[in-house]
């Protein structure tokens, strides 16, 4: 997951701390979410998927919000702007495409009502 922290805080311009924590979130929500054979799948080729969902636990404020504004919240909360989550959001989306294919990600994203408007 370093490469992937790499990029976000080259081309996204959020720190690591950040950066570790949004990937987080969105993991955790795309499980919560997404059909769990395929988010299983996907978790599998990203190691260390696991620790930063592990990292992101929780909600703002001890409150849980739930879907897309949910998560949209707590990536802000963690010190991201609008246009750093969908940034965030959209190259954590294409790392995942390109470390468990295609298929398997784009199945994830048209099960979610809304995320692939989103990214």
């Amino acid at each position: 997951m370093d490469e992937l922290i790499g990029r976000l805080v080259a081309k996204v311009g959020v720190s690591r701390e950040a950066a570790e924590k949004s990937v987080g979130i969105i993991l955790d929500f795309l499980q919560r979410e997404g059909p769990p054979e395929k988010v299983q799948a996907l978790m599998k080729q990203l190691p260390g998927s696991e620790a930063l969902m592990q990292g992101a636990a929780g909600g703002v404020g001890g409150m849980f919000m739930g879907g897309l504004m949910g998560t949209g919240t707590r990536m802000m909360a963690a010190g991201l702007s609008m246009g750093q989550v969908q940034g965030v959001t959209r190259e954590t989306i294409a790392y995942a495409r390109e470390k468990a294919g295609e298929d398997t990600v784009g199945e994830i994203v048209g099960a979610i009502p809304g995320l692939g408007q989103f990214i």
